[in-house]
């Protein structure tokens, strides 16, 4: 095959699928309403099923339920005949997904799910088949051809599942009033989760690791506070530990091109920064990290108030190195 042949079979291949998604939009219709309406007003969970690709499906279909606010998971259906249907109760929602509709391993399932009065959504390819007959929701994912050259392969079709089960998950999110906090608690371990859940407290050092001195602390003495500690700056506080300033590696660097070898018979107050960039423990890292980006910083003095002039008092320090290590980007 020639590349300029491997990119045109591509380009069909994404026009084909795309097509195929677009020409469900009719199908967005009352049938689809019903279905996202049952699941919502479901008191158990949404139990998805399929085989083969359209089992693969079945599984993201699920874990977008999941994570968006509409508790699914997945159920093989060849494996729910011996002993997996234990999982589902009468409360539970079903999304049989089947481009034929004929499925045997999920065919076997529907006496189970009559017997037992569980809702069956069907996600069907051929809404005259024996699942979409047998459903109490049909949603027509029919496609009018796969992208591949045999026109066999499941590749339109597997598409146009997932892209239904999307717009379910969506439209669910939407009506449950999810936000992105909510999906942020259901994701504590993901970046999202990691800028939305981790707040300055959470990373911010303290104690004794804070590197302190007074207005009238000899630069020199300063130097090996700000060197013991190894934050780069140390805190200027008042006797009540209210903050006053901070003297940096930069301030040294500047004073000494000023004083030079007198530097080290000054004090802290004749170089130190006033008013510098704080705030408050309970603000998200993440915006701790927007600030010094923005300011090209690497610390923010961590306060019990944002505005130093109200008398507030050091809480710690955050540095940008501690917010990196967390994944917070």
């Amino acid at each position: 095959m020639l590349p300029q042949e491997a990119i045109n079979t591509a380009i069909d291949v994404l026009q084909t699928e795309a097509d195929s998604i677009l020409a469900m939009r009719p199908r967005i219709n009352e049938n689809f309403l019903a279905a996202v309406e049952l699941i919502y007003e479901s008191k158990g969970k949404t139990v998805v099923t399929g085989m083969g690709k359209s089992g693969l499906i079945g599984k993201k279909i699920a874990a977008t339920l999941a994570s968006t606010g509409t508790p699914a998971f997945f159920v093989h259906p060849a494996e729910a005949g011996h002993g997996d249907l234990g999982m589902i109760t009468r409360d539970d929602v079903i999304i049989a997904i089947s481009n034929s509709g004929e499925t045997n391993e999920i065919i076997q399932l529907i006496p189970f799910f009559k017997r037992f009065g569980v809702s069956l959504i069907s996600l069907v390819g051929n809404i005259n088949s024996t699942l979409a007959r047998a459903a109490m929701v049909v949603i027509d994912i029919s496609v009018e051809k796969e992208a591949c050259p045999l026109g066999i392969v499941p590749t339109s079709s597997t598409t146009a599942a997932a892209a239904m089960g999307d717009a379910i998950a969506v439209v669910l999110l939407k009506k449950r009033g999810f936000k992105q906090d909510d999906f942020a608690c259901l994701h504590p371990d993901g970046s999202l989760g990691r800028r939305l859940l981790i707040k300055v407290k959470d990373v911010m050092i303290t104690g004794d690791a804070l590197p302190y001195v007074k207005p009238e602390t000899k630069l020199m003495d300063a130097v090996i506070e700000i060197s013991s500690k190894r934050l780069g700056l140390a805190l200027v506080t008042d006797k009540e530990n209210h903050l006053i300033g901070i003297v940096t590696d930069g301030d040294l660097r500047r004073a000494l091109q000023v004083w030079g070898e007198h530097l080290y018979a000054k004090d802290v107050a004749s170089i130190m920064t006033v008013n510098p960039r704080t705030i408050s423990e309970d603000e998200l890292a993440a915006k701790a990290l927007s600030i010094m980006e923005k300011h090209s910083i690497t610390s923010l003095v961590v306060m019990d108030t944002e505005c130093p002039d109200s008398n507030g008092t050091v809480k710690g320090i955050i540095h940008i190195h501690d917010i990196l290590k967390k994944g917070i980007v």
